[in-house]
């Protein structure tokens, strides 16, 4: 079902102050590894007078990416930053802070070394936030790419999908499981006299 033609529902008129745009984008590489990518843009509907001097309406405060490199297993292999536009030229200093991230794994823990590799002034609070969103990125590129390779060479996929029980249409009691992947269905308690 697709709502995303429907306008909030407000009484009263509005002016845009802020916008901030957040795109992720999952790459195959030819040497097997894959890239995720995000990028980050906030800029405001209007001029903006900073601690370092006046921002022009539609001028980015924060502009930057992230390319994350990833094996199969969703192993980080290398990580890169770019920051196009920061509100203090000492952002600049930790552009290059993402490097203790290789060798971490995408999956159970992965905000938690995030935290613990590059947390507090280490970093950047927003290259944290978009790498901590690359998660999703990567599950929705890497295993779903080979789930449809899988069956596309007619196999059954092995294993329980990493996104059962992760939210309310997958949960293991419910209908879309029981039609889908009966095998793992788990009838409810109340079902269950």
């Amino acid at each position: 079902m697709n709502h995303q033609d429907q306008t909030p529902p407000t009484s009263c008129a509005r002016e845009r102050l802020h916008t901030r745009s957040v795109e992720y984008n999952g790459y195959r590489r030819q040497d097997g590894l894959w890239d995720i990518e995000a990028e980050l843009r906030d800029y405001r509907h209007y001029d903006t007078q900073t601690p370092t001097g006046l921002l022009p309406a539609q001028a980015s405060v924060h502009h930057m990416a992230i390319t994350l490199t990833l094996d199969d297993d969703l192993t980080v292999q290398d990580v890169s930053a770019r920051m196009m536009s920061t509100p203090f030229g000492s952002c600049l200093e930790v552009e290059t802070s993402l490097k203790p991230m290789v060798g971490a794994r995408i999956g159970s823990g992965w905000r938690r070394a995030i935290t613990e590799r590059i947390g507090g002034i280490q970093s950047c609070t927003h290259l944290r936030e978009l790498l901590a969103n690359l998660a999703t990125a990567a599950l929705q590129t890497i295993p779903t790419w080979h789930a449809q390779q899988t069956k596309k060479q007619g196999q059954s996929p092995g294993g329980r999908p990493h996104y059962l029980g992760q939210c309310h249409a997958w949960r293991l009691d419910g209908p879309l499981v029981q039609k889908i992947y009966p095998q793992f269905h788990q009838p409810s308690q109340q079902e269950n006299p």
